[in-house]
């Protein structure tokens, strides 16, 4: 297996990750244009309408955050240099001095209020898609220009996580910008080593250097993101060095870029695709015994899940459907992120046993199963279902497989027409794909988002509001383990992998260095010695 797996830059200090991840250090190189082709579809320039990653990733060239997360998915100064909690409901953050947004304006505390304002009181449905990140917040103050006081809605220890996720705008003396002004026509302001150049929506976004940035010179003049969907066009674009980056380049393809003289850079994603399970209803649609006759629902039962994702063989997953580009998974983040359990390995499966599992819960001979999944959604994703076929048929489960395009498959999932299905989810923290993936569906709380199974476990929900009252650290990381390894002892869901993001760069790029939450911006890009 030819990918290598990198969470953490060695021996930097928090300062240094910062500069190395969002400024990249002058190379002499800074007259060159980076070009990427990108399937990240800029829909907005609003930065505040949605949380997509194809808006967060893009508008980072130009907006910055109060707090980063870094590889490890540690929490980093940004904007704020510090933070502490001064109560069990008031957390004091101080900025970074001698910060100017691209129209020369000094940042300060003024612009945070202005923005988490923007964000609660402003933007209404459909946009505001950041809200859930500001809904702790019950006021902000600020006692001097470079310091910000924050009252929460009762106890809030995760705020700094929260605000990490919260782009900064300057304060307008026209009043909020509508997110119509700033698609039609207003220049998008930020913090950040890049300035707005130009936007033409599924085309292309161009941004230039900012000569003033407060992290030091950035490496690229000007960098154009091409927005190629297509992942041929994109591996067709750099084996032609008609760009000099694509991102989420399929495994399929790396060794003929490599031939090509492409670099690759790769890293295990911070999300998880999974089977999950219908276990509300007495009856799963598209399961049956071996003579096609509808069957009480078999999922609702502990030892079927168990014995299912025994039976999977997650090898043949990683290593031939995604050449190596990819980590067994057992828990909803790879190992070694915060939040999750080292106590938790994949292993290989285990027929014997897993039949056995099938025969103590009354099914010796096994039962039907239409397996459904999107097709192109994820990589891999048609052809695990083949592969999860495959594996289940040793221990008597017949599978049909049903891939089909990601809209009409989120419509079917969501109206529940599946019994059983493969998914996929990510987030900020561990903890966040623990309340929409396995939390019991709650609106008040907002969890079960993506519990699609309405799998409900008390003990599980209370370990983990529990472990969510702690604030980030050690401990509460602690706490989130014991709960996931609690919820995997249920198998609610069945891990199956986390895939690598992989991107390749041509000869005017020296090094790219990967995050796991699959951004693509300049910032990670060092030019090549000329």
């Amino acid at each position: 297996m030819t990918s290598t797996k990198r969470f953490l830059f060695n021996g930097l200090g928090a300062a240094a990750v910062l500069t190395a991840l969002f400024t990249m250090p002058p190379t002499g190189a800074s007259a060159q244009e980076l070009r990427i082709a990108t399937s990240y579809k800029l829909m907005t320039l609003d930065p505040h309408y949605s949380t997509l990653n194809e808006n967060s990733s893009l508008l980072s060239q130009i907006y910055e955050r109060l707090v980063y997360q870094d590889e490890k998915f540690n929490l980093k100064p940004g904007l704020a240099v510090s933070w502490r909690r001064l109560s069990d409901t008031r957390w004091e953050f101080k900025l970074r001095e001698n910060v100017r947004f691209h129209d020369g304006s000094p940042f300060t505390a003024q612009d945070v209020i202005y923005t988490i304002e923007r964000i609660q009181n402003f933007l209404k449905p459909p946009s505001g898609g950041f809200q859930p990140y500001a809904k702790g917040i019950k006021s902000a103050s600020a006692p001097d220009p470079l310091t910000v006081v924050f009252e929460t809605n009762g106890s809030q220890p995760t705020l700094p996580l929260s605000l990490s996720s919260i782009f900064i705008m300057p304060k307008s003396a026209s009043g909020f910008k509508t997110t119509e002004e700033l698609n039609g026509g207003a220049v998008p302001i930020g913090t950040g080593p890049y300035k707005f150049k130009s936007w033409r929506s599924g085309e292309v976004f161009e941004v230039t250097k900012n000569d003033r940035y407060w992290g030091g010179e950035p490496s690229w003049s000007d960098v154009t993101f091409r927005i190629v969907e297509s992942p041929a066009a994109r591996v067709a674009a750099l084996s032609t060095n008609d760009v000099d980056i694509a991102d989420f380049i399929p495994a399929r393809d790396v060794p003929s870029l490599k031939q090509r003289g492409a670099k690759i850079a790769n890293i295990a994603a911070a999300r998880v695709n999974f089977v999950q399970f219908d276990m509300l209803r007495d009856k799963a649609p598209g399961v049956t015994d071996k003579a096609g006759q509808p069957i009480p629902n078999p999922f609702r039962d502990p030892r079927v899940r168990q014995a299912l994702s025994m039976a999977v063989d997650r090898s043949v997953i990683v290593e031939k459907i995604l050449s190596g580009f990819a980590t067994a998974a057992v828990q909803v983040f790879p190992n070694g992120l915060p939040g999750t359990s080292a106590n938790l390995v994949a292993g290989p499966p285990r027929y014997p046993e897993a039949k056995a599992l099938l025969a103590q819960a009354g099914y010796p001979n096994g039962f039907n199963v239409v397996l459904a999944g999107p097709a192109g959604r994820y990589p891999g994703d048609a052809e695990s279902l083949q592969a999860i076929a495959q594996s289940w048929a040793r221990i008597g489960v017949g599978v049909q497989p049903l891939a089909v395009p990601f809209s009409v498959f989120n419509t079917k999932r969501s109206a529940g027409e599946y019994g059983i299905w493969y998914g996929g989810g990510s987030g900020e923290s561990a903890d966040i794909v623990l309340d929409a993936l396995l939390a019991s569906v709650n609106a008040e709380r907002g969890t079960g988002a993506l519990n699609y199974g309405k799998y409900s476990n008390p003990t599980f929900d209370d370990m983990l509001i529990k472990a969510e009252t702690l604030e980030v650290g050690p401990e509460r990381d602690r706490a989130l383990a014991s709960a996931t390894e609690f919820a995997m002892r249920d198998q609610p869901v069945i891990p199956l992998y986390h895939f690598d993001h992989v991107f390749g760069y041509g000869s005017r790029v020296a090094s790219y260095v990967m995050h796991p939450r699959g951004w693509t911006t300049a910032m990670q890009a060092t030019p090549a010695e000329k």
